[in-house]
This record gives structure tokens, sequence and C-alpha cells, in this order.
């Protein structure tokens, strides 16, 4: 099983909508995907179709002995199942930060699941908008990283924050082989000269890291979670349906890419 955080310590960059619609994508192809919602706001669950604080998230896995297994709920495609979040998981930076193993902890329930392990293909962990300890767990448990920017100048700033991020990351010796899985840009409109400069700097600085497919600015594809349903159950034929299949299947080719490589 690969661990992929979804990241970007900036809000409003399509992170959530990313992770859902990746998460059911790559379920659509076959694979089986446990996406973790890791952010107090619980976007991703309630964006699934659930309430949150009716079930229970990762916290007393975290803080105590639950097992993590137990927290798995099934969505309506059997190959995505979600471990939800609710807004007590707050919480958890302050209880985290009692523990000498804090920034591992999550790696560590994560790899003692060996059910877990066998059983997905994919964890994708969505992670808060922030640069706290959930963020920093997150980045610690994983295999790599796959980083939402916005097609706009300000989001090369946090472009530049969260590479240091992980930077900081693999030089404290916490994670030394987290990598930028790739930059997917988001909320493009090609009819504007400044998404396509965008574009570009990121490509200029990051030529293998930027993913080919770009997802555009839809009115489907903000509204799909105010319905809990994915982009994939909301508008299929769509654009934004198209251009997270097109992403799954570049994430897979990248995926087995590597694996023929090593």
């Amino acid at each position: 099983m690969k661990v992929v955080a979804v990241a970007n310590q900036k809000g409003g960059v399509g992170k959530t909508t990313t992770a859902i619609n990746l998460s059911m994508a790559l379920a659509l192809e076959g694979k089986k995907v446990l996406l973790i919602d890791l952010d107090p706001q619980a976007n991703s669950t309630s964006g699934l179709g659930f309430s949150p604080d009716e079930f229970d998230s990762i916290y007393n896995s975290l803080v105590g002995d639950d097992i993590l297994e137990s927290k798995v709920m099934t969505t309506s495609h059997e190959n995505l199942h979600l471990i939800p979040a609710e807004m007590d998981l707050a919480g958890v930076e302050v209880e985290l930060v009692k523990f000498d193993n804090h920034l591992t902890r999550l790696g560590e329930v994560l790899g003692d699941c060996a059910r877990i392990h066998a059983h997905y293909d994919y964890c994708i962990l969505d992670t808060p908008p922030s640069l706290g300890i959930l963020m920093t767990s997150a980045l610690a448990a994983s295999d790599e990283v796959l980083i939402p920017l916005q097609c706009e100048w300000f989001g090369l700033e946090g472009l530049a924050k969260i590479t240091r991020v992980i930077n900081e990351i693999r030089e404290a010796g916490v994670n030394n082989n987290l990598f930028i899985e790739g930059i997917l840009m988001t909320m493009f409109d090609g009819r504007t000269n400044l998404a396509k400069s965008v574009v570009e700097e990121v490509r200029n600085y990051f030529p293998n890291e930027l993913y080919k497919t770009v997802i555009p600015r839809t009115i489907r594809l903000g509204e799909a979670p105010s319905h809990g349903k994915t982009i994939f159950d909301h508008e299929p034929a769509g654009l934004g349906a198209a251009a997270y299949h097109a992403l799954a299947r570049e994430f897979l080719e990248r995926h087995e890419a590597n694996v023929a490589a090593a």
C-alpha cells in the first residue's frame, strides 16, 4: 500500500476536491483505496455523504489504543473506503504533542495495521490546510506528496512553503524517502493568460513533478460536495470527471513506471 498525502498548507486550492475525486477515480480504475480524512473541518467526510461527528475518526487510534481498522467505512463504491473526520480531531494537535513520537505516531498506527496494508493499493491522506502536527504527521507517514496548486500567482508562495516543509521533514530524518509525487494545477481557466503563465512558471521549476493533467474551474466540481457526492456521481460526463479520470490514469502510469524502474 502506497501512502499519499494530498497537501498544501493554503486553503481553497482544491485539496479536498482532489483527495475525494482522485480516490474515486482510482477506485473506478479497479484499485482499492482508503481515504483518511485528517482535516477537523471534515470536508472529505461530508463530501462523500457522511455526517461529521456521527462516526469515529482516527482520533482515538492516534492518542489511545483503538484499532484503526474499526474506523473504516464503506462508501458508494466497493473499492473506496473512508476513515472519517470529526470536529474533535482538532484536539489531536494538543494531545499528540505530549507524545515523544508525535511526528511518527500516525505512521506507526498505519504500519501496525497489517490487514489495512494487505487490503489496499493506496491510502490517500486529506490533510488540514495548516502546518500543524496533523499536517507534519501526515507527511512523516507518507511515501509521497501530491500538491494541488491553484492557477494564481499567490499560489506559488504556498508551493514554496510546502516544498520547504517537505525538505525539513527529510533533513530531520523523520522521513528520509519522502518526495513530491506530483504537482496538480487546479481551477484552471484556459481563457486567461494568467492561468497559462502560472502553469508555465511551475513547469520551469518542477518539470518532472508537474502533471500534464489540469483540473478546470467548473461549477459542478464546486457544488458536488454540497450534495455529498463525488464528481463522478454528480456529473459523470462533465469536464471535471474527465479531468480526474485523466489524473488517475497519469498517476497510475507514474507509479507503474517507478515500479518498472525499481
